[in-house]
């Protein structure tokens, strides 16, 4: 069924798309900026599904969702620019929310939860609401769905490796998962999101260490 989108969403959309359009490192790097894009209207729509569970406020969890990765925008040059993304994301984001018809405090509830959303350090006060927690935890789910077992698996040349490697890297990632269920988000729609992700995960690995198990006798 087809969503209806409010005057600020749409804002927001068009917003984040022309600075993807007109990023020098998008336009170098355009597997980048298809998945980036794909990625962040995925925790859009499962921000809009967390708001609607748990009565947030379904406009600007999407907006907080949208712009979460905003500074994907620019290129960096270390691992900092990475552990770094939110806050500047925050920062590359307010002044565009100021231009929409939101509240004062929506606009800094936002931005906290951009900010916060890699390492939970904001570089500014702010309040950990539900909301502001959920943009990250809406990232989290998302990056624990079906596409990043393949981009992981892609990534890391799976099928290529060593068999005692594969075994080992198996074993590594069922037990990181098996703790990783037992986490709590901020909202029980979002716990729920989160365990029926993780679960799939753990279901994946058991049956392709079951099968690398077969593969000697």
């Amino acid at each position: 069924m087809k969503q209806i989108v409010s005057e600020n969403v749409r804002r927001t959309m068009q917003f984040l798309q022309q600075q993807f359009d007109d990023s020098e490192y998008m336009e170098a790097n355009p597997g980048d900026k298809k998945y980036r894009l794909e990625h962040t209207m995925r925790v859009a729509n499962i921000g809009r599904q967390i708001a609607r569970g748990d009565g947030l406020d379904e406009e600007a969890l999407v907006i907080g969702c949208l712009l979460h990765d905003l500074s994907y925008v620019e290129t960096w040059h270390s691992e900092e620019g990475w552990l770094n993304h939110g806050r500047r994301a925050a920062e590359l984001a307010r002044p565009f929310l100021e231009t929409l018809e939101l509240s004062s405090g929506q606009i800094d509830e936002i931005s906290y939860g951009i900010a916060i959303h890699v390492d939970d350090e904001a570089g500014f006060p702010g309040e950990r609401t539900a909301l502001a927690v959920s943009i990250g935890d809406c990232d989290n789910i998302d990056r624990f769905d079906v596409y990043r077992i393949h981009e992981t698996l892609k990534h890391r040349i799976f099928i290529d490796l060593p068999y005692e490697e594969q075994v080992g890297y198996v074993a590594n990632t069922l037990e990181r998962l098996n703790k990783y269920q037992r986490m709590e988000l901020a909202t029980k729609t979002g716990t729920m999101l989160w365990s029926d992700r993780i679960g799939f995960q753990i279901q994946f690995f058991e049956r392709l260490q079951a099968q690398l198990q077969a593969s000697v006798l």
